[in-house]
């Protein structure tokens, strides 16, 4: 597997992330991931335009502003758009703040059983003493060609809200 040393940061020092640099234009990669207990996978979301927001861990103040932002940016879409927060956070727990957090528009994936999103999607931080996600945002057309990617290079700095919903409306 593609490892990329030093792509971005978190908390001022370069971190590896495995798999490759998915960039707007190429297909999007498939996974499998938790939606609950259920497996998801990218065909499972197909036949919209998708916005997948990728957070390190939902329990923390950037990953849950980013989430929340998302949830408001998205409103008026509708039913035209999917989007999913990803984290290797237990299902269990990503249902527990969308709660706490009344999140109901973003869907949230785990990546805890076995990577695969942050594998095949370039996010997987390597390196530190617990698995963890980089943060990262990719906007998927329904013909599932990734339209925008952006992987933010300070992990605990917020992404380009703006571009990437620019990017989703664009896609619908």
């Amino acid at each position: 597997m593609a490892k990329r040393e030093g792509a971005v940061k978190f908390k001022g020092n370069p971190v590896a992330l495995a798999g490759p640099e998915v960039k707007a234009g190429a297909k999007a990669p498939d996974f499998k991931t938790l939606q609950g207990l259920d497996a998801v996978t990218l065909a499972d979301t197909a036949g919209k335009a998708r916005l997948f927001s990728v957070v390190p861990s939902l329990d923390t103040p950037v990953c849950s502003t980013q989430t929340k932002k998302f949830e408001d940016g998205i409103k008026g879409l509708g039913d035209k758009v999917a989007c999913y927060t990803v984290s290797l956070d237990l299902p269990f727990a990503q249902k527990r703040f969308c709660g706490a957090e009344g999140v109901t528009t973003m869907q949230t994936l785990s990546d805890v059983h076995n990577h695969s999103f942050g594998q095949n999607w370039g996010v997987l931080i390597e390196g530190l003493p617990l698995p963890l996600l980089a943060r990262a945002v990719f906007v998927v057309d329904k013909a599932g060609t990734v339209t925008y990617a952006e992987y933010v290079s300070e992990v605990t700095s917020e992404p380009n809200y703006d571009a990437a919903l620019a990017a989703l409306k664009a896609a619908a």
